[in-house]
């Protein structure tokens, strides 16, 4: 592989060799689940079903799903499907609304991972020899590692840069001069306000690519990240319970939607409400099988990402799943209006004065739920910029969403962040 055809041989398959691929993987998968995971053992024998009875891609919906509370309840290893000694990493997620999940790598787990962000890197327009400058946090948490690894794979140098100290990452990204970035989008914000804070333009960077996960964000985001940092912004998806990012990747030459990497994990989309699969095109909660995992295989998870699953394009024989904006358990219902962050996201980002920075706090008067926008302001905005935003966002949701919200509009840097995220939704109405 040179860099003149940066394709990897998985991502030159034709349809029918991918197909006959997944089959005889998924059927490995399903065998490994059943015979090493008692968990698995159970499910599936309650629903009647033997990983002989998968003949066909079709007969994975005969299936049980998996979701995070039987990885809760499995804590902390109950999952693993091979011998702890055969386990050389584990990750787990931040366990702040319970336990975490925990989720462990072979030597092949952690070679494929490796393989998959490389390939994801190469997508997005990196080569051997770009310096990434990497900001999600390292640790249990998958982003850093992942990234890492990933970059090393495909020939990068790494800036480990982790997150925080913002003032620093500016420096370094005005010494080292990377020409990647990986990070949050909403941290790649504040990095941006940093930038503008210390009087840098940020368009004068080296930076020309930023690979942006770990969170929903909008079109929206994607704009005005590009358009201040002169950059290309594409999206990277994954979660620490299929394998960390790495899963799916936006290809820089159409930024049309991620194609996901079907060599390794195999997509559904069903009703969140019937479970249901949809057929393509069909939006729904998005749910994944490992097909090459061999300490956790996963089989029929519910990210509970919501998004659908489209036709290739840049790489043809992988299908690709539309930007997630959304997660069936970040829908909120206020007096029967069904509401989600990124409909306020979008109000908040066209708002002047206003920062990309929010959070909804959720209370309750009486009977009466209420929410408040809590928005950060742009560095320097005077107070009557704020009450103008503040008027123009309580007006925009109800108008757009349908919903009377209050609006507050606080300092720059306020908002509770957490590994470089936003914590978006805040529940206070059983306190």
């Amino acid at each position: 592989m040179t860099s003149d055809n940066p394709l990897d041989p998985g991502e030159q398959l034709t349809l029918d060799e991918l197909q006959q691929l997944q089959l005889t993987r998924l059927r490995q998968t399903l065998r490994l689940a059943y015979d090493h995971v008692e968990l698995y053992r159970k499910k599936f024998d309650a629903a009647g079903v033997t990983p002989d009875d998968c003949r066909t891609l079709a007969d994975l919906s005969r299936f049980p799903f998996t979701t995070k509370a039987d990885l809760r309840d499995t804590y902390p290893f109950g999952m693993f499907a091979v011998p702890m000694d055969q386990v050389r990493r584990i990750h787990a997620s931040s366990g702040t609304t319970g336990r975490p999940t925990v989720v462990g790598y072979t030597e092949n787990d952690l070679s494929m991972w490796a393989d998959v962000v490389a390939r994801s890197i190469r997508a997005a327009g990196g080569r051997p020899g770009h310096k990434v400058h990497i900001s999600y946090g390292y640790g249990l948490f998958t982003g850093g590692l992942g990234a890492h690894y990933g970059a090393e794979r495909a020939g990068c140098t790494v800036i480990p840069a982790s997150g925080g100290m913002t003032a620093r990452q500016v420096q370094l990204i005005q010494d080292f001069r990377p020409e990647i970035i990986m990070v949050t989008p909403s941290y790649m914000l504040t990095l941006l306000d940093e930038f503008e804070r210390q009087g840098i333009d940020p368009r004068s960077t080296s930076l020309r690519v930023g690979i942006f996960g770990a969170e929903p964000w909008t079109e929206a985001m994607r704009t005005e990240i590009e358009q201040r940092l002169n950059i290309h912004a594409v999206d990277i998806y994954g979660l620490s319970e299929v394998i960390g990012p790495g899963v799916a990747q936006e290809c820089v030459e159409t930024k049309d939607g991620l194609h996901i990497w079907e060599d390794h994990f195999y997509p559904e989309v069903v009703d969140p409400l019937t479970d249901e699969v949809m057929p393509q095109g069909a939006g729904g909660e998005l749910v994944f099988t490992s097909l090459t995992k061999e300490a956790l295989p996963i089989v029929r998870y519910r990210t509970r990402d919501l998004t659908r699953l489209l036709p290739g394009t840049a790489r043809p024989a992988f299908r690709r799943m539309e930007k997630v904006t959304g997660r069936c358990d970040d829908m909120i219902i206020l007096r029967g209006v069904n509401v989600f962050p990124s409909q306020i996201e979008e109000i908040v980002l066209r708002t002047p004065g206003v920062a990309p920075h929010f959070q909804l706090r959720l209370t309750r008067s009486g009977r009466m739920d209420r929410m408040t926008v809590r928005a950060e302001s742009r560095p320097g905005s005077s107070p009557t910029v704020r009450e103008a935003a503040a008027a123009a966002i309580r007006q925009a949701v109800k108008d757009g969403v349908g919903v009377t919200v209050e609006v507050e509009i606080v300092d720059p840097e306020t908002l509770e962040r957490s590994l470089g995220k936003l914590k978006r939704i805040v529940d206070q109405r059983e306190q």
